[in-house]
């Protein structure tokens, strides 16, 4: 019983003689509630589906904002009604992501067609420590416009806001889908 105490001992002195190192940085797992919508239509020209989480607020009829309280991020939308100025609209909107491009890793588009809407637009997602992750622009090519950007209120570390990005983009993909012209 001595012999196997010593052994023992022995053991634990020379197995707990590595050198000792700092732990490094971790950041926080983060889940959020599954979305529950609700449908949007205050407004004039367009109605949309929201996710309940988001606090909508309107400081005018063209320029609604879906603040996430708890994630520190607002959707800012703008609204502009079509006046033969359609080029000049969708080349600002091609314009804006492309802002973002000295911090950008990547901007990947996705265009959303809806034809029984009318709806046809693209979403730029960001990819880097950008200071807006996702933008986009939905237009009836006609009548209607909206742009809209997300912005977080926190230092850019995209890591650290991917989940809430992935989340969001969720929601935008939603907002796209339900958007109706009036």
């Amino acid at each position: 019983m001595k012999e196997f105490l010593g052994l023992l001992l022995l053991f634990f002195v020379f197995a707990c003689a590595s050198d000792v190192q700092p732990k490094p940085k971790g950041y926080l797992r983060l889940e959020y509630p599954k979305a529950e919508y609700l449908t949007f239509e205050e407004l004039s020209d367009f109605s949309f589906e929201y996710n309940s989480n988001a606090q909508i607020k309107v400081r005018s009829q063209i320029t609604p904002r879906l603040v996430y309280p708890e994630m520190k991020a607002t959707l800012y939308l703008n609204y502009v009604s079509i006046e033969n100025n359609l080029d000049s609209l969708l080349n600002d909107a091609y314009k804006l992501p492309y802002k973002h491009v000295s911090k950008a890793e990547s901007i990947p588009e996705k265009v959303f067609i809806n034809d029984q809407s009318r709806v046809y637009g693209t979403l730029f997602s960001v990819v880097g420590n950008a200071a807006s992750q996702h933008q986009f622009f939905l237009t009836d090519s006609t009548h209607h416009f909206l742009v809209g950007s997300l912005y977080f209120y926190a230092r850019p570390n995209f890591d650290s806001i991917y989940p809430a990005t992935v989340y969001l983009q969720k929601d935008i993909v939603r907002l796209m889908e339900t958007l109706n012209w009036k």
